[in-house]
């Protein structure tokens, strides 16, 4: 709005010179990706660039902006500094485009005009805006988009049916009523029909009308005749014009209608037919058949007489025009010719009739047959008797009366053909006869039975009545399934709706009876399904074999019949296993406790591993993947063993990383950190450093004063805990007067108990005990402390004279008491207050510590007292004796390894 308010309120004579509109054209392909350049508006308006009127300095920056983003502004990209028009990232379809566009343009605003998709180039219209006012410009543009080959010839319908009558005669020409459409256009559409199979009687042709449509034309190259062959089958492909060219198909029938060139024919020319002349009226004398091989109504056929055929004759048989039989009509008696010429005509719609003579002769009898009469108990149409399978034994099927007409002769009468039938006298009555059933007819053994009455008299002249016996079936059978126990296999890890197998059951029954639906038991899971109809039985979810491995429920087979009849059957269904299952650590940490010392391939622990999977998909291979050179792993029973003996002062703890991998293809694999610590023995005995030789010796002033510190005994113990508390005790003294020198026990001090006298000059030599704690026996090392009490050393190879001679000192076993005894000095209260101070903190501080680690410790076992029967740590005692062979291991169970 602001910009057309601006176009009106500018000045009238710059809006003069510039408001003529410009129209540009470009035309590209469609389909095109982002970015390509369609023309630059800049360069093809020539506007003005540097070195034009105005320096460069003082022209204003062109602008250029569409009018409208409408539907068109969306296919391009305008630069508004450049004026380059590009293509945008929304693909151009020229189908699309111009057939959804409505066709119109409106002022200050793009769209799409083409009048017809399919002929009409399809343009994209646009309208620019170029700024600054004294450049002010609307442009037209506009962009044809040429049509590439992306569209395939495609069929309306897959199946197209066509008639063609058999009498067709050749070029005779038939429109192809569903031609292929192409949204392409010019020779990107269709141009070509073709057929895969011609048969040798047909072709195409493509006719093409004035707006440029093509319809394809079946053409007949030769004779049809639908007694030979009635259908044609084909493949029509549809072809255009692109490079390379697409195509499309459809199914063409072409039905051969049938038209009337074919006449009845009869399959004899003559027939002989012989006649008693006591036949009784109504009695059949022949029937006659034409055939003619023409549909419908062209292959009626009615039969008359020949206008040769006399007239007595007419009256003595009767034709059935529709049938062709002859029948007797009147009474034979003696005026009735012997010989009778039938001659009848087969007679078809516009056809020649054909012929065929019957000759009757008729030979006179001086008596009549026996008369055999029938009367109905069952239902019976038309001489067939129907009858229900399973009806009871003895069910009366009709009564039949034989009599002699001329009442002079016996006449006497049997049953003759096979089945369960009996005919019987039925008393008191002579000359009636009970026709009866003598057991269950069953209809899936037969349907139908055909059966004779036959009667003759005593002159031997027989006649016998035919009677047919239809079994109508019941529901009397069960489906019977081709398996009772239907065993089936699938892969777990299925896809959904996976077809498991198709169930077949068969009902001997007929029609309705005989027709099978399947039903899943009521044991069936929900997630399997079976076709009511086809018996199609699929699982429509995945199944997992750890979850479920076999699963065994009924299926049911009904029939239609009333009541209905069913069969049940069994069906197992096994899920094999595949490698989707990682062998699965009992813990992600294991710690083991293990004494030093601990004997080369001894047992440290066992490490349990399960795999979900079965067979070699569920067999795991244990190895160590650091520390190999020091550890090795039963790989089938997964015990950990230490290949030597393990020192703790040398490497107090040991992380491993131990891999499970399974038997499949591919493997899958787990790992799992194992962490064994090493438990301190008292292996090491204490170790002297200072004094550092047997000696050496110490001067001692006899001025030193009581409770003076003399020297010290430093040692240290390679062991930890209790096994390296140090303790040190005078086991042996000699000198003037020994008992004058004391050790501290704990800290190894050695101090002057007594003051020194005149007469306690001389050579002093303690022998200290340095001993452990540790259990179950403590070690101990020896040393000897020589302090020589004078004021001065005048004669040192004097000393080391006395030194060297072997000390005669008796040995004190005495355990050394580590207590803290109280100082020979008072200390003053004010000097111990900050000692007392500092020695409460630390006490108070060591029991928060201790009651934090007692409450981490319950929380801890109380979150894994769950798996306690799985915990594979072996817990060594600190204190305690300890046997190496005798310590106890929790026994752990290894599945699957």
């Amino acid at each position: 709005h602001l910009l057309l308010f601006l176009l009106f309120v500018g000045p009238f004579n710059c809006f003069a010179s510039y408001s003529r509109a410009t129209e540009l054209f470009y035309s590209l392909n469609e389909g095109l990706p982002a970015g390509v350049l369609i023309g630059s508006l800049a360069r093809d308006l020539r506007l003005p660039t540097a070195g034009g009127q105005h320096p460069a300095a003082l022209r204003p920056p062109l602008s250029f902006t569409l009018a409208s983003h409408g539907l068109g502004g969306q296919y391009v990209q305008l630069d508004n500094r450049s004026g380059e028009l590009h293509t945008s990232a929304v693909e151009i379809d020229r189908e699309a485009l111009c057939v959804e566009s409505s066709g119109a343009t409106i002022l200050g605003s793009s769209a799409v005009s083409s009048s017809s998709p399919s002929s009409e180039p399809c343009l994209l219209l646009l309208d620019v805006l170029i700024l600054p006012q004294e450049y002010f410009r609307l442009v037209k543009v506009k962009i044809a988009i040429r049509d590439v080959n992306d569209n395939a010839p495609r069929f309306p319908v897959p199946h197209i049916h066509l008639s063609v009558p058999e009498n067709a005669p050749v070029n005779t020409r038939l429109a192809i009523e569903h031609p292929a459409l192409d949204p392409d256009m010019g020779t990107n559409s269709v141009q070509t029909y073709r057929l895969r199979d011609n048969y040798g009687v047909f072709t195409l042709d493509v006719e093409e009308n004035e707006s440029g449509e093509r319809t394809p034309y079946l053409i007949v190259m030769g004779a049809l005749d639908r007694e030979t062959q009635e259908e044609y089958v084909t493949v029509i492909v549809a072809e255009d014009g692109g490079t390379p060219p697409l195509v499309g198909s459809a199914t063409l029938t072409i039905g051969i209608s049938d038209v009337n060139d074919n006449c009845p024919q009869f399959n004899d020319s003559q027939l002989n037919v012989t006649l008693y002349g006591n036949s009784s009226l109504g009695t059949h004398v022949a029937t006659v058949h034409a055939v003619d091989v023409d549909l419908g109504s062209n292959a009626q056929v009615t039969y008359s007489y020949s206008q040769k055929v006399h007239q007595p004759s007419r009256d003595l048989f009767h034709l059935n025009e529709s049938t062709g039989a002859v029948t007797l009509s009147t009474k034979v008696d003696g005026d009735t010719p012997k010989l009778h010429r039938l001659i009848i005509l087969g007679n078809g719609p516009g056809c020649i009739p054909a012929v065929i003579t019957v000759l009757v002769t008729i030979i006179k009898v001086m008596m009549r047959p026996p008369e055999v009469v029938p009367r109905f108990i069952a239902n019976e149409v038309e001489g067939v008797v129907y009858l229900k399978e399973l009806e009871p034994i003895n069910t009366p099927i009709a009564f039949f009366t034989i009599k002699d007409p001329d009442e002079k002769y016996k006449v006497s009468c049997y049953l003759d053909g096979d089945g369960p039938f009996r005919l019987s006298p039925y008393k008191p009555y002579n000359n009636e006869y009970l026709l009866e059933t003598t057991k269950p007819l069953d209809f899936e053994a037969q349907q139908l039975y055909e059966i004779s009455v036959v009667a003759w008299n005593s002159e031997g002249f027989r006649i016998n009545k035919v009677i047919k016996v239809q079994v109508l079936d019941d529901n009397d059978n069960s489906p019977v399934f081709s398996e009772q126990l239907i065993e089936l296999s699938i892969e777990e890890n299925n896809v959904p709706n996976a077809f498991l197998t198709k169930l077949h059951a068969t009902d001997a029954d007929s029609g309705e009876r005989g027709q099978v639906s399947y039903f899943l038991g009521p044991d069936a899971p929900s997630y399997f399904a079976l076709d009511k109809t086809t018996g199609v039985l699929t699982v429509s979810t995945q199944l997992d074999r750890e979850e479920k491995e076999k699963y065994r429920y009924t299926v049911k087979a009904v029939d239609s019949g009333f009541p209905p009849r069913e069969s049940i059957a069994t069906v197992t269904i096994t899920v094999l296993d595949k490698n989707d299952n990682s062998p699965r650590f009992i813990n992600k940490d294991f710690s083991f406790f293990v004494p030093e010392n601990f004997p080369g391939f001894g047992e440290i622990g066992v490490i349990s591993v399960t795999d979900a999977d079965a067979g070699q998909n569920g067999w795991v291979a244990l190895s160590v993947l650091n520390g190999s050179d020091i550890f090795v792993i039963d790989t089938g029973k997964g015990v950990l063993r230490a290949k030597v003996s393990l020192d703790r002062e040398q490497q107090s703890s040991y992380v491993l990383w131990i891999e499970a991998v399974d038997g499949g293809d591919p493997a899958l694999s787990s790992t799992a950190k194992i962490t064994i610590l090493l438990l301190d023995i008292n292996d090491n005995p204490p170790l002297v450093l200072f004094p550092q030789s047997n000696m050496s010796y110490l001067l001692v002033l006899p001025s030193t004063l009581p409770g003076s510190p003399i020297t010290e005994v430093y040692a240290v113990d390679k062991d930890t805990g209790m096994n390296a508390v140090i303790a040190y005790s005078i086991i042996g003294r000699r000198g003037p007067r020994p008992e004058s020198f004391r050790i501290d026990p704990k800290t190894g001090n050695i101090t002057l108990e007594e003051s020194l006298m005149q007469n306690d000059y001389g050579l002093y030599r303690l022998l200290v005990k340095v001993s452990d704690h540790g259990y179950p026996e403590p070690l101990h090392s020896t040393v000897m402390v020589n302090l020589f009490v004078n004021d001065t050393v005048s004669n040192e190879s004097y000393i080391e004279s006395l030194l060297r001679k072997e000390p005669d000192i008796s040995v004190e076993e005495k355990q050394p008491q580590i207590s803290i005894e109280p100082t020979h000095k008072k200390m003053e209260s004010a000097s111990c207050m900050p000692t007392l101070v500092a020695l409460s903190i630390i006490c108070l501080g060591s029991i928060a510590l201790v009651t934090g680690m007692g409450i981490y410790i319950c929380l801890r076992k109380g979150k894994r007292h769950h798996r306690e029967d799985e915990n594979l740590e072996v817990q060594i005692p600190l204190n305690g004796r300890i046997n190496l062979h005798m310590l106890e291991k929790k026994p752990v169970e290894i599945s699957n390894i």
